[in-house]
């Protein structure tokens, strides 16, 4: 018979002290703890070994020696291919300003409602060794905690990214790592890094931003956080908008210059945080959403050519202006690093009711791509790790079972829809055919092209946001980049991209490289992008393809043009 589940010795008990003992040991100082092995056997000393006398070999018996080199040897899960250096802390969102008008999610129904959040910030491009300082954009990402279940941002600092169509994405960042010959990164050969942004011109205005001034944050606290992709928030009657979503510091922003980064030490960012979290100084960031009928978002594009699904392209604010929703504060600090923020994974796909995705075409491919990769990653039962599982008003089940890891595998509950054991359900929420219907087309292949519109973003940020030092300092930084790339030819069709921003920026690069650039791009051919500034047919398809068919133009350029929304009420 099996001993009663009351008892101490039943192993009900046996779980349920070890799975409460997690915020214990999470708090215990070594003085609490006795040395012993992974199983539990206490043992005299850690650097003992046993040996067949004083002076011979080592005996397979030894457990304990086994234990610690075998769990050595496997201590390092892989580091992120992106997104590989960060830090990061554990906060709150507060509901400042309710929206029921616009989404039914939980987090935003009431003023004051409150839910637990943890922020990872990172570089992008450099390795978990790399220096906080690099010339690189900066991971925002947050994880809501929601009674609804997780809900997680992963936005950057920029509001734009370097690319809008989705297959690109693992290229690029290839081009950002190191040279598979030289086994260089970029900060000592950029020849890959120029190489790719000189034949994807739609990068640019990322570049514009990521040699200006906001290139190099004054640590994590000082920058602020952008989406970058369009949403939709969704009502309790069915109704939706298009959003975009920022994160804008309440400590201002502040920047670091090309020649101050190289006194900082590698891990300045992390330092500031943490210490400023230690002495009470807790960031702020306040939760603002610009928004967009459908109807605004088809005249977006047929007025403004401004494509709402386009990640290279931005909502002018004085003509889509930001509301705020609530305020994120940081507070704690990591107890462990490794457990409460190199585990922590953070899905775009995560999104409870009253938020889902639209039809971009980068955020569609990272609906998929970020739970695979935290899935090779960290392993198939990642989101039972403390750090990542939801903390719902509601104790939830469902059928996943077993796998790598499984703490917390679902008891004797039926691992199906069973007739006898029922699992409840929820009435739904959302209607999916209201929110994502009305798509009705033949298949195609897609691949956006560059077009003037793309450069109305950079060319006023050059204009009508750098001041003369900016524009000085973007020139330099710029130009010193430029310095380590070994072929003329990529500097030379850069200089030309450039120049359909402003001729200004163009000529002086030309003077600070010494290199005499291409007079624009109407007379270009591109590998990784369809030209829609040349009269020459023959360079318009992207890397010549001069198929009748196939050749993935298309007239809106992937955008929702006029009709696009038709019977959506707008």
């Amino acid at each position: 018979m099996a001993p009663s589940a009351d008892t101490d010795t039943s192993f009900s008990a046996h779980v349920r002290n070890h799975f409460t003992s997690y915020e214990l040991d999470r708090q215990a100082k070594s003085a609490d703890t006795l040395y012993a092995t992974s199983n539990g056997v206490p043992m005299p000393h850690p650097y003992e070994a046993q040996r067949v006398g004083e002076n011979g070999p080592l005996l397979l018996q030894d457990f304990h020696l086994i234990d610690l080199i075998s769990h050595f040897d496997r201590e390092r899960i892989p580091e992120r291919v992106v997104h590989s250096k960060g830090s990061g802390a554990h906060g709150f969102f507060e509901c400042t300003n309710p929206i029921p008008e616009l989404s039914l999610a939980d987090m935003f129904s009431t003023k004051g409602k409150k839910c637990p959040i943890t922020i990872r910030f990172s570089t992008v491009g450099g390795e978990s060794g790399s220096h906080d300082c690099a010339r690189d954009p900066r991971g925002f990402s947050v994880k809501f905690r929601t009674d609804d279940g997780n809900f997680d941002l992963v936005a950057n600092n920029t509001p734009v990214f370097f690319l809008r169509d989705p297959a690109k994405f693992p290229h690029f960042i290839h081009t950002q790592k190191r040279d598979p010959a030289t086994h260089l990164t970029h900060a000592d050969d950029s020849t890959m890094f120029w190489d790719y942004l000189c034949s994807n011109p739609e990068s640019i205005h990322q570049v514009m931003i990521l040699f200006g001034d906001r290139g190099i944050p004054d640590g994590y606290r000082h920058m602020h956080g952008y989406f970058g992709h369009t949403l939709k928030f969704v009502n309790k009657d069915g109704d939706w908008q298009y959003i975009q979503i920022h994160l804008k510091s309440q400590q201002g922003i502040k920047f670091i210059t090309q020649e101050e980064s190289q006194t900082k030490s590698a891990d300045y960012a992390q330092k500031d945080l943490y210490e400023a979290i230690q002495r009470g100084e807790f960031p702020k960031w306040s939760f603002e959403v610009q928004t967009m009928t459908a109807k605004q978002a088809e005249e977006a594009w047929e007025q403004d050519k401004i494509n709402v699904f386009d990640l290279t392209h931005v909502w002018p604010q004085s003509k889509y202006p930001l509301k705020k929703i609530g305020e994120l504060t940081l507070n704690e600090n990591a107890v462990n690093y490794f457990a409460e923020i190199e585990q922590i994974a953070f899905n775009p796909s995560h999104m409870p009711p009253g938020i889902e995705p639209s039809a971009d075409p980068v955020l569609q491919s990272r609906l998929f791509s970020y739970p695979d990769a935290h899935r090779h990653r960290i392993g198939a039962n990642y989101q039972q790790l403390p750090v990542n599982a939801p903390k719902t008003a509601f104790k939830f089940g469902n059928f996943q079972r077993d796998g790598n890891m499984a703490f917390y595998n679902q008891g004797s509950r039926p691992a199906y829809l069973s007739s006898i054991d029922p699992i409840k359900f929820r009435t739904r929420t959302v209607d999916i055919g209201k929110t994502h219907g009305y798509f009705t087309g033949e298949a195609i292949t897609f691949l956006s092209e560059i077009r003037t519109e793309d450069f109305n973003a950079p060319r006023n940020l050059w204009q009508k946001v750098f001041d003369d030092a900016a524009r000085d300092r973007f020139i330099s930084n710029v130009a010193g980049k430029m310095e380590m790339c070994r072929e003329k030819e990529i500097i030379k069709r850069q200089i030309a991209i450039f120049r359909e921003v402003d001729n200004e920026i163009a000529e002086r690069l030309e003077k600070a490289t010494g290199i005499k650039g291409y007079d624009g791009i109407a007379n270009m051919k591109f590998n990784g992008t369809h030209n829609g500034m040349t009269k020459d047919e023959s360079l318009r398809a992207a890397n010549g393809a001069s198929s009748a068919k196939g050749k993935s133009i298309t007239e809106n350029n992937g955008a929702p043009s006029k009709d696009t929304h038709k019977g959506i009420n707008t």
